[in-house]
């Protein structure tokens, strides 16, 4: 893929400390979901519920949202080098601190901040991407990137679920099926990893003294966009603010990434409680969910460079089969019948994953330039965790006193909202670049050097 660019070997170890750093993150985020039923057994006695631990994923889930709106700024006035190290040593220590605690009301306060610093870490990976990667390979690097979070989130399940049953089968070992010892492993994971990264991430081609590659000409900022200076906050926010494509990737992301916070947290709890999976297997389970929407993402975004950027065509599709997956899910009895759960969850993470990994990834970068890729990114994704605030509490609250199938057939009708959005988006950014092949080719511009 990279093997014409002179800055090829620059590229790839971007590439790898970029896609290292943020499996890093995922270790240190999905622990508590996998540590959940472990928690559930131990404060039993002390009335915590899943509506309790539902909650202390909410309230993550708000202060990450929140966190995007002002990283994803801080990322594009800072540089994102800075902002992607710090959230990872950030989270070392939330981490570490969760460990030692005790009691819903620390766990509250420890996780929100935890997810605080987390929220650092996509905005600052795509600042940095938009610096390295040239527009005709911005789908399939994001996808490449995006599998991060997905085969991230699949090793953490894996290894920390691997852990669990070490300790729930050898009674000498039986300190690893204790929550506190599965978010220690966490803590020191990410910090073995930050200490690589320090290393070897450069915030820029120009901090080894190469050229930047030319951004998307169809960025909000015009040729402005193709530079990547400190600007004010109302300069970077009013022509995201003026174009629908934003407004409409926000609408997308809102519903779709409800439904896969919901799929990231319940899944270990759904396949113990409804598949009778135990603790370990059902944690080592859950990890099908992002390799499969792995697997989606990278085949959707090598798609859309094959069709030159048109990701309308993969993500509408996709949407509504999405729809119909959740309905099946819905309707089908998955009851002691572990292999059907999976299947049906499975099919969920790839009809979800392709469209997903397009909105804060390759349609932020291809809205914002270098000038406002962090922000588009960052105010994309805080508009999904608005929505992800449901999937802890509100979800965790329908599947107590109402069951799972009624959980999952909510989903499938807020993600007819995405449905809609999708064909408007589709019809725009055909109109757009339709129109942007028949007007003459711009002159070289000449690539800033400036600092960040």
């Amino acid at each position: 893929m990279m093997s014409k660019s002179p800055n090829r070997n620059w590229q790839i170890m971007t590439l790898l400390s970029l896609f290292l750093g943020y499996v890093g993150y995922y270790i240190c985020r999905s622990n508590l979901a996998v540590a959940t039923p472990l928690l559930l057994k131990e404060y039993e006695g002390a009335g915590i519920t899943k509506v309790d631990i539902g909650t202390v994923a909410s309230v993550g889930v708000m202060l990450y949202a929140l966190g995007k709106i002002i990283n994803g700024y801080l990322a594009d006035f800072l540089g994102g080098r800075l902002m992607f190290l710090t959230g990872m040593i950030a989270s070392v220590l939330f981490s570490i601190w969760f460990g030692l605690a005790g009691g819903l009301t620390l766990f509250v306060i420890i996780w929100a901040g935890n997810r605080f610093f987390q929220s650092m870490g996509w905005v600052a990976l795509v600042k940095t991407a938009s610096r390295w990667f040239p527009v005709q390979w911005h789908a399939t690097v994001m996808a490449v990137l995006s599998l991060s979070f997905l085969f991230g989130d699949a090793f953490a399940r894996f290894y920390l679920g691997r852990l669990i049953m070490l300790g729930e089968h050898d009674s000498s070992l039986s300190f690893l099926a204790d929550w506190r010892t599965i978010f220690f492993i966490s803590a020191g994971t990410l910090g073995l990893i930050t200490v690589f990264v320090y290393y070897s991430l450069k915030s820029s081609p120009i901090d080894v003294g190469l050229e930047e590659p030319d951004a998307n000409p169809l960025n909000v900022y015009g040729a402005e966009g193709n530079h990547a200076q400190r600007i004010s906050i109302k300069e970077v926010l009013k022509p995201l603010f003026t174009s629908p494509l934003f407004w409409l990737i926000c609408i997308m992301n809102f519903s779709l990434t409800l439904v896969r916070e919901t799929f990231n947290f319940w899944t270990p709890t759904f396949l113990n409680e409804v598949a009778n999976f135990e603790i370990g297997q059902a944690a080592v389970g859950s990890m099908l969910f992002p390799l499969v929407g792995g697997c989606s993402a990278l085949l959707a975004g090598v798609t859309s460079d094959r069709l030159k950027g048109r990701h309308g065509r993969v993500v509408l599709p996709s949407l509504i089969l999405l729809v119909l997956s959740l309905i099946l899910l819905t309707t089908i009895d998955v009851a002691g019948k572990p292999y059907l759960a999976l299947t049906l969850i499975s099919l969920v993470a790839f009809f979800l994953m392709a469209p997903y990994s397009f909105l804060s990834g390759v349609m932020a970068i291809d809205l914002g330039g270098k000038r406002g890729c962090s922000t588009a990114a960052g105010l994309v994704d805080s508009a999904g965790y608005l929505g992800a605030i449901l999937s802890g509490h509100t979800i965790g609250l329908i599947a107590q006193y109402y069951g799972w199938k009624m959980a999952f057939g909510g989903l499938a009708g807020i993600c007819c909202t995405a449905v809609i959005a999708g064909l408007i988006y589709w019809r725009i950014q055909e109109r757009q670049m339709n129109l942007a092949q028949l007007l003459p080719a711009e002159p070289e511009r000449e690539v800033s050097h400036a600092p960040q």
